[in-house]
């Protein structure tokens, strides 16, 4: 049994042979880190590349977010008593007039699986429970969602309000910004600082901006 047999529970959305295969891995001595970056991790980067590539699809890539998560619940208290610290901390939610979330949920479970911290505000946020929120469990990225083609006008006032938080308040949060209605031209105009047209890539977002 190796690590290899996590990462194949994964891609087979088995969420019940995760957690079999992620205790077993765990009692025969195996790094909980190793477990993470290469039993889960790597997995759910495969099934992105699936996805972008048009080979897989939002069910598949729920299902083994789904089945990374249930990992997740095993090796989180596992890795925070080894004070293993997450990548950064991502505040996200759907904006204020908008109750969609299946997009923002893909992109938190993702973010989560992937090792970030996700701090999930939910559907209809306000524009100041964004910032709020985000100051107070510090930060790195706030990522705002929408669905509707009636949610550009929020995303916009939500992306400025971020900005100029950043300057009022002394904070240096990233923004992202997704959903259908937006693209690369929108969210260059508002002033974000990321965009991704799909889940894999707001992760891949994320993760630079934390390299950097």
């Amino acid at each position: 049994m190796t690590v290899q047999n996590v990462y194949d529970a994964v891609l087979a959305y088995d969420e019940e042979e995760v957690v079999k295969l992620v205790t077993a891995e765990l009692e025969t001595g195996t790094e909980p880190e190793k477990i993470l970056q290469e039993g889960m991790v790597a997995a759910l980067d495969t099934v992105g590349q699936g996805f972008s590539e048009g080979t897989l699809f939002v069910p598949e890539m729920l299902m083994a977010a789904e089945a990374v998560k249930a990992g997740l619940e095993i090796l989180r208290p596992i890795l925070a008593n080894l004070g293993a610290k997450p990548h950064g901390t991502v505040v996200i939610g759907t904006v204020k007039g908008d109750l969609h979330d299946i997009g923002k949920n893909l992109v938190a479970m993702l973010l989560e699986g992937s090792g970030f911290r996700i701090v999930d505000l939910g559907t209809d946020v306000d524009t100041e429970l964004f910032i709020d929120t985000a100051q107070k469990e510090k930060a790195d990225i706030i990522a705002i969602s929408g669905l509707l083609t009636t949610s550009m006008m929020e995303i916009d006032k939500a992306v400025r309000a971020v900005r100029e938080a950043n300057k009022t308040r002394n904070m240096n949060i990233k923004v992202m910004v997704g959903g259908p209605p937006v693209n690369q031209e929108f969210a260059t105009k508002i002033g974000a600082n990321g965009y991704s047209e799909d889940a894999p890539g707001a992760v891949e977002q994320a993760r630079d901006f934390i390299a950097n």
